[in-house]
């Protein structure tokens, strides 16, 4: 599978989304519809944006009793999204349950991920206040191996733990990275990060997000992250 940057896609409702969209009259971008803008327009804003021909990546990290993912994933897979993902905490039951929701009458599936650590969870404060006491890579590559178990395509994780992830499950398995930065840009809320060039050795997909939509130009940010990225011109 080629490698691509996705651009997330945090907005607050879809004018400010298309709006934003309206700017790439040329290549479209990979984007990431994540829970504010699902939760505030519905399937529609999906549909709407896979009909402009942009790839979607369904940012929702469901995390509840297997039968309950294993339902709302049957509802997702009629959006058709290239993309979408669990948390790896709720077990490799829940992982099995949500890819049999997901898996279409002809035995098709789309890419499904769990997510292992967010990036803005630091190992200090994974271990005091969710007391886990492995450290962060030892944690992140039991849930990879936990996840590729349960059948999934990947994993989301951080950009340090990605080399880690192929290394434990193989260079099929996918790593999706957010917490990604440019080296002058600002590091916001992200604790574990890396730069788009850097990223590009263990990482198969990079989320950005406020680097490229609170940009001044976010074409030009976008094609900047493509170039670091993927070394080509966007």
């Amino acid at each position: 599978m080629a490698k691509d940057v996705i651009i997330a896609l945090d907005f607050e409702n879809k004018e400010k989304t298309l709006a934003f969209l309206d700017q790439f009259t040329g290549r479209k971008p990979y984007v990431k519809i994540g829970m504010e803008l699902y939760y505030a327009e519905g399937p529609a804003i999906v549909q709407e944006i896979k009909a402009r021909g942009h790839k979607i990546f369904l940012d929702l990290k469901l995390h509840d009793i297997p039968n309950t993912v294993k339902k709302a994933m049957a509802v997702l897979r009629h959006l058709d999204v290239d993309m979408t993902n669990l948390h790896a905490a709720g077990t490799i039951a829940m992982m099995e349950a949500a890819k049999e929701g997901l898996t279409r009458e002809d035995g098709s599936c789309g890419v499904l991920l769990a997510v292992t650590q967010l990036t803005s969870t630091s190992e200090e404060r994974m271990q005091s206040e969710l007391l886990i006491n492995a450290s962060m890579p030892d944690t992140v590559k039991k849930y990879a191996q936990n996840a590729k178990a349960a059948g999934l395509s990947g994993v989301v994780c951080s950009p340090l733990e990605a080399a880690l992830v192929k290394e434990a499950c193989g260079q099929d398995f996918l790593t999706v990275t957010p917490g990604i930065r440019f080296a002058d840009g600002d590091v916001g809320d992200q604790v574990r990060i890396m730069t788009p060039e850097k990223a590009r050795a263990a990482s198969d997909y990079i989320v950005v997000g406020r680097p490229i939509t609170a940009a001044s130009d976010p074409v030009a940010a976008y094609n900047r992250c493509v170039m670091e990225f993927l070394g080509i011109d966007a």
